[in-house]
């Protein structure tokens, strides 16, 4: 159910992303075209040889002109023309989750067609990422990508997996989620300051729980270890909401989450914020100070964006784009967001897939992968 790790490694810090768009580059897949073989005769009146020539070039290139090359998808003309399956590769409930069937609600208006969250958890996410990479590039099936969750399960050498970020076409970042750390409102650590000086005295017995090895909780953790020179225990969950009842039920000192995912336990009064690793103090938490006004040089964050197949059509991934585009800088959609902890940030396009590579980067070097 659980392990622990004591991993200490110089940090690599996730900063926003940026927020300019280029557009996206993309490509399309095939079809099947019939050609029927044209005859030497036209009733009884029999073609030479030149003749014959000719009209099977001429039938031939106009039958070329309809072939769409193996492997290619033809682009939808009103696309989309059906419901669209939005695929959260975490169970109900999450950070993840809650967001994405936000999305789900506001992106259907737009589009005009159903957009249906399916929930397929497993495998530290590649059961719903795995099949997304799987998915006939039309359009009609999309996922939300976790980073820096997602890489891990193609980077660290013991799952093996053959997906890379290439397998995936990248269409918008959706929201920010940035790290925060929390205890229980009887504990007595009422600082990060507070937590690290408890760890520096008594290594490898300080407990601090996240959800999953490799997960942004992780490696925030991983982060301020070997900046601040001490060694905690870390033990691995799940889930946050697993977590949050271990800490609550006294087995676990520190708990590394998202904000958004300790909000309601915050405003409720049951949990302590200690700090946000965020550039500047959290609209959710405007009394927590950040770990970097307590002496600590951590900016971490989870990035949540939405992703097709490799091989969306151009003109589909487009349509997508402008339509994610339209919802996510709605005042009414940052209005929900804000009200359930989310930082919306729209990144799009090529930016976007910049921004993933550049944290797959950091996430290796600070992994040892």
């Amino acid at each position: 159910m659980i392990m622990s790790d004591a991993i200490s490694s110089r940090p690599v810090l996730f900063g926003s992303p940026p927020s300019t768009f280029p557009p996206c580059r993309l490509v399309a897949s095939p079809a099947d075209v019939r050609i029927r073989r044209a005859g030497p005769l036209l009733g009884d009146v029999r073609m030479s040889l030149p003749d014959m020539i000719g009209r099977a070039a001429l039938v031939t290139a106009a039958a070329l002109s309809f072939v769409v090359p193996a492997g290619v998808v033809p682009a939808a003309a009103e696309y989309p023309e059906r419901n669209i399956v939005l695929i959260v590769p975490y169970g109900a409930g999450g950070g993840t989750d809650i967001g994405a069937r936000m999305l789900a609600t506001d992106l259907e208006k737009v589009l005009g067609k159903p957009v249906t969250v399916e929930n397929r958890s497993g495998g530290g996410g590649w059961v719903g990422w795995g099949a997304l990479a799987q998915a006939r590039p039309d359009g009609y099936m999309l996922g939300l990508l976790n980073a820096p969750s997602f890489y891990t399960g193609y980077l660290d050498p013991q799952y093996k997996r053959t997906e890379t970020l290439d397998s995936f076409t990248p269409l918008v970042n959706h929201v920010l989620d940035y790290n925060a750390w929390s205890v229980r409102v009887d504990s007595p650590y009422r600082s990060v300051k507070d937590v690290i000086e408890a760890a520096r005295a008594t290594p490898d017995k300080l407990t601090i729980a996240t959800y999953g090895v490799g997960s942004d909780d992780h490696l925030a953790v991983l982060s301020n270890q070997a900046e601040s020179k001490v060694r905690f225990v870390t033990v691995h969950y799940r889930s946050t909401a697993e977590a949050k009842t271990q800490l609550m039920g006294g087995h676990i000192e520190v708990l590394s989450s998202n904000v958004s995912e300790i909000i309601e336990e915050a405003r409720a009064g049951t949990l302590r914020v200690l700090g946000v690793m965020a550039p500047q103090r959290s609209q959710f938490h405007p009394d927590v100070p950040t770990f970097r006004e307590q002496g600590f040089d951590q900016d971490w964050s989870v990035s949540r964006g939405i992703a097709g197949p490799a091989g969306l059509p151009p003109d589909v991934a487009a349509k997508l784009t402008r339509a994610l585009e339209q919802v996510i800088t709605s005042k009414e959609h940052q209005q929900k967001a804000e009200s359930l902890g989310l930082l919306v940030h729209l990144v799009k396009g090529d930016e976007y897939r910049a921004f993933l590579k550049a944290n797959e980067t950091a996430t290796r070097k600070l992994m040892g992968w």
